[in-house]
């Protein structure tokens, strides 16, 4: 498996896959307006503008994908995302390590999921990711915030590359 960066010419099949991809997560709080669900072409060709995306294929389709940006010695990972029928087969993790090491000189790393999102805190539990923050967004949905400080990190990156959407 080859993970590498992607590109523009990428967005329109990391969006549908984003879109096929968070739709069991829509269904988990029965909330299809979230917003992997909502984005816009036009929006994520600005993403592609101010984030970090990488991608995974096979056989010349992508099967995964997740983005991020630093800022003030933080860097936010979001939408990590992987084909429904090739989930559990480690890809997640392998992206999540790969973008980590895209952004090795920040302090610390965030990112948020869905209280119900049981395979999702179970997978950045086993990456070292712990929670500090809730937020709830509706009745029936809140935000689990989870960070992971880098120790391999000596440097205050106090640089702002950019912000993009998360999750």
């Amino acid at each position: 498996m080859i993970i590498e960066a992607a590109n523009v010419s990428d967005a329109a099949e990391i969006l549908a896959l984003q879109k096929l991809a968070y739709f069991g997560e829509a269904e988990i709080y029965n909330e299809f307006g979230i917003p992997p669900m909502t984005q816009t072409f036009a929006e994520i060709l600005a993403d592609f503008d101010r984030c970090v995306f990488l991608k995974t294929s096979v056989d010349g389709k992508i099967i995964g994908s997740v983005r991020a940006y630093a800022q003030f010695g933080t860097c936010f990972i979001g939408r990590l995302i992987v084909r429904p029928d090739y989930q559990n087969r480690g890809i997640g993790t392998r992206l999540m390590h790969d973008i980590e090491q895209r952004f090795d000189g920040v302090e610390r790393y965030e990112l948020f999921t869905g209280h119900l999102s049981e395979r999702n805190l179970h997978l950045y539990d086993m990456l070292g990711y712990r929670p500090f923050r809730t937020e709830r967004v509706t009745d029936s949905l809140s935000l689990i915030y989870l960070e992971k400080f880098n120790p391999a990190s000596s440097l205050q990156y106090k640089t702002d590359l950019s912000i993009c959407h998360s999750e």
